[in-house]
């Protein structure tokens, strides 16, 4: 019997990445999401069941368990991708738009997590995939909310992988650099916008995190420059804090 995936912002990006390389792997998957029309023109492309589930994670994440009971299936692999973020001066961003971002990014893991790991815990096997960023590893001006909340989520995981070390299941928070997605239209960016180097694609970004995952690493930055350049990346929080600020400073 065909274990299942659940994967959280699976309508584009990462998300709709990691559908398609675990479906290749034989996983039946619940893709979740707020497009519902997106959803169901990738589950017409897999290979394997994928059901879909149209969810906004901001307000609606505790209701997600109740809708995947309904579909009879124990979920294995919890894989959460979904989040956002914003970019820019934070006393001029929305107010409501930010605290919506860390509903998505911190709150929804934490209570999907809760709903989905403790009954692998009980059957001795599955795991949990967190898409954090290496905009979590340091403060981040101009994106200090997004960088805080990816912050969380490094923290979260790594905790876990030590507390479910013994326990079959597996856990893994992949922290990518810059991926070529929507990702950077949502936050932003534009022409203008300097992006840090090091941009991969998703295909690149998940086949690394599946690959940690299959080794049971408790993380993993994804692509061959970024890891090299977070290791770089040393000396004292003030001087990288100047630096960070330069590289990501909004230009007129």
């Amino acid at each position: 019997m065909a274990e299942t995936a659940l994967i959280t912002g699976a309508s584009s990006g990462i998300g709709e990445e990691f559908a398609r390389q675990l479906a290749g792997r034989g996983y039946d998957l619940i893709l979740v999401a707020r497009r519902k029309d997106r959803l169901e023109q990738l589950s017409e492309q897999l290979p394997t069941t994928a059901h879909t589930i149209e969810c906004d994670l901001a307000t609606e994440a505790a209701n997600l368990s109740g809708e995947v009971e309904k579909l009879g299936v124990d979920v294995d692999l919890l894989v959460n991708n979904a989040g956002f973020g914003l970019r820019g001066h934070f006393i001029e961003l929305d107010a409501e738009r930010e605290a919506e971002m860390v509903r998505v990014n911190c709150e929804a893991v934490v209570t999907l997590t809760h709903a989905f790991v403790p009954p692998m815990v009980e059957r001795r096997r599955g795991g949990v995939i967190t898409v954090a960023s290496t905009a979590g590893m340091q403060p981040l001006p101009y994106e200090a909310t997004y960088g805080a909340s990816k912050a969380f989520a490094i923290s979260f995981m790594e905790a876990l992988w030590m507390e479910l070390r013994d326990t079959g299941v597996r856990v893994l928070v992949v922290n990518p650099g810059p991926v070529k997605t929507e990702w950077q239209g949502v936050a932003g960016y534009d022409d203008n916008t300097a992006i840090p180097p090091g941009m991969i694609s998703a295909e690149q970004c998940v086949t690394d995190a599946l690959s940690a995952y299959d080794r049971n690493k408790r993380s993993t930055i994804t692509g061959r420059f970024m890891p090299w350049f977070m290791r770089a990346a040393v000396g004292p929080k003030g001087v990288k804090l100047r630096v960070a600020e330069r590289m990501y400073r909004p230009r007129s």
